[in-house]
This record gives structure tokens, C-alpha cells and sequence, in this order.
């Protein structure tokens, strides 16, 4: 079996992607500080995959450590680099934070491949390195535009270091710009768990939901869209995790087109932020308790995916529903109120 690096790979994303890499076959070393994850994600991809991956807790700013592990598993073929800040307001209040952790972390991350000689990225990127486009739905070729938060500008300067750092070393890359990852595993097994007040929407909506949060607050109701709120492109986080799956195919078999390629992940449809609250009441039941505040500093009005590109080379597509993707998340939600959370 070949053997993939997976860094973040307890978090949210990560978790449902070790669990696809595993049933694809892979073997995989998942990475973790557990800043914002636990490791109950790994008792629930062995529950589903009755395979238990194995799992160093590290901090990728640490470069030795990392070292030391690189050397221990001198067979990884490829990475997929999750581990990040990823929370737009919080980067607005703590630029720093995300400036050191997300890009020193990539750098020691680079540096020690092309010494072990791993030749194969995977980047979790983000939509948030288009700003606020100026034509939707955006494409890959769409020009970049000023980051609305340093989350965003870190995904931006990302970029420009792994294709700076190409054009000197054998490493090829690819780049997912992910849209709104949502959902949980059908298994109810693993999901979107934040540590601490959710900064994403659909956890707040959830915890809302089941009584953790007293109230969820939609930041504007006053943008130029039909209904004053935020509209973003929310896709299934199974959907995401397979494409990683494809991406990581596409460089260890070489059918990559170019040394560094990138991708847009999405469904290609603009959900608004009160849209989708109306769709999570009509599939579970349940009636909100929000009310609107002001803009939340960072957001951007309107965005989502031109997947045409990914759909054509990559033959991927995501497939599930709206209303599939909140009931799964809304499922996740209570598995993991009945049976008392990870410990």
C-alpha cells in the first residue's frame, strides 16, 4: 500500500479524507497538534474503516519533530497538508497567529520533503483567495483579489510559496480551493466537532438546534443579495475528501498537466446564509432561534464555484443535496450528544 502524510488529519476535513484514503486502499501517518481537534476522530475512522491509522501528535512548526517523522516513515509517496488556522474572524482579531502557524508550518513541511525526496502536494487552499470576485461563479482563472482577512491571505501567500518552491525542486503540486465544506459521514461516526464557540455556521446551527447555543446570529441582512444575507457555495465534506483521493491519483500516477495545478471544489450553487437555515428547519424539525446582527468583519458578500474545470480533469463532481449534507450534519450532531462525545 502506498503511504500518504496527512497533516490535520484528526480535524474536520482530514479526518473524512484519511477514512477515503483508507478505503481507496492507502495507508496513511496522520499529523496532529489537536489545537482544534480530538483524537476520538481516530477511533471513529476505525469504527468505519475497522483500520486504525497511525497518528504522531506534532506541532508542524516544529521542524524537528516533523524531521524525526519523516525519517521514521521513509516510504510516504505524498502529503496532504491540511493543518492550518483556518477561522476568518478570529484571523482578523489574531493576524499574527495565522501568519506564523500557517506559514511556517507549510515552509518546514516543503523544506523536509524535498530533503526526504516526497515529491507530491496536496494544498488545502480556500475560495477565500479570490476576495470578492468581480464575475461569479468564479473560475480558477479569476484574477485574485485583495484577501478580505489574513485567513484568506495566507491561503494566497501559500500558493506562492509552493509554486515558488516548484520551479526550484522536483516537488508537484495540487491546490484545492475548497468552497463550504458541510456535512458529517453518514456513519454519524465523524464530523465537524470545533473546540470551543463553532466559528463556521452549520455546527453554530447545530448546537443551536440540539441547546448547546442559546442563539445563532447571521452576520447582515443588508448585502446585495436577494435576501440580504451571505451566499456561499456549501458542499458535502465526503464530496471534498474523495476529490483529495483523485488529486493524490492524478500526481502519483502522473497525469498531471503541469507541475502545479489547481482546482475549485464546490457544487457550483450560491446558497444564502438564510436559505440555508430555512433548508436545515424543513430536515430536521427543528425551528431556529436567531436573530440578525451586524456584518461580521472579513466576510465576503457572494461566492461560489465554477467547477466545470474540476468536473473535466479531475472526473470528479459533487453529488450530494443540500438537504442531504444538513440532515447528515444534523445526525452527527446527535450521535454525538447521546453517546457523550469523544473522550
Amino acid at each position: 500500500m502506498k503511504k500518504i502524510l496527512v497533516t490535520g488529519g484528526t480535524g474536520y476535513i482530514g479526518s473524512h479524507t484519511v477514512v477515503e484514503l483508507i478505503q481507496a486502499g492507502y495507508e496513511t501517518v496522520v499529523v496532529d497538534n489537536l489545537s482544534n481537534s480530538k483524537t476520538g476522530a481516530l477511533e471513529g475512522i476505525e469504527k468505519i474503516t475497522g483500520i486504525k491509522p497511525s497518528f504522531e501528535c506534532i506541532d508542524l512548526c516544529d521542524k524537528s519533530s516533523l524531521d524525526h517523522l519523516l525519517s521514521k516513515h521513509k516510504d510516504i509517496v505524498a502529503a496532504i497538508h491540511f493543518a492550518a488556522c483556518k477561522a476568518v474572524g478570529e484571523s482578523v482579531q489574531q493576524p499574527l497567529k495565522y501568519y506564523r502557524n500557517n506559514f511556517t508550518s507549510l515552509i518546514n513541511l516543503l523544506e523536509l520533503m524535498s530533503q526526504q525526496a516526497i515529491e507530491y502536494l496536496v494544498f488545502s487552499s480556500s475560495c477565500t483567495v479570490y476576495g470578492q470576485p468581480e464575475k461569479l461563479p468564479v473560475t480558477e482563472q479569476a484574477p485574485i483579489q485583495p484577501a478580505t482577512s489574513p485567513y484568506g491571505n495566507t491561503k494566497q501567500v501559500c500558493e506562492t510559496i509552493i509554486r515558488d518552491t516548484i520551479a526550484a525542486s522536483t516537488i508537484k503540486s495540487i491546490a484545492l480551493r475548497y468552497f463550504n465544506p458541510i456535512g458529517a459521514h453518514a456513519s454519524a461516526l465523524i464530523g465537524e466537532l470545533p473546540v470551543g464557540v463553532p466559528n463556521n455556521l452549520v455546527p453554530f446551527i447545530t448546537q443551536t438546534a440540539i441547546g448547546i447555543r442559546e442563539q445563532l446570529s447571521v452576520f447582515g441582512n443588508d448585502y446585495n443579495t436577494p435576501d440580504g444575507s451571505c451566499i456561499r457555495d456549501y458542499i458535502h465534506v465526503v464530496d471534498l475528501a474523495k476529490a483529495h483521493v483523485t488529486a493524490v491519483e492524478r500526481l502519483i500516477n502522473k497525469n498531471n498537466k503541469n507541475s502545479f495545478e489547481i482546482f475549485n471544489l464546490g457544487t457550483g450553487k450560491g446558497v444564502s446564509v438564510l436559505e440555508l437555515i430555512r433548508t436545515f428547519e424543513k430536515v430536521s424539525g427543528v425551528k431556529l432561534n436567531y436573530k440578525i446582527t451586524g456584518r461580521r468583519a472579513g466576510d465576503t458578500e457572494q461566492v461560489w464555484a465554477d467547477t466545470s474545470f474540476a468536473n473535466r480533469e479531475l472526473g470528479w463532481k459533487a453529488q450530494s443535496t443540500l438537504e442531504e449534507t444538513l440532515l447528515s450534519a444534523w445526525k452527527w450532531e446527535q450521535y454525538y450528544k447521546e453517546t457523550g462525545g469523544w473522550k
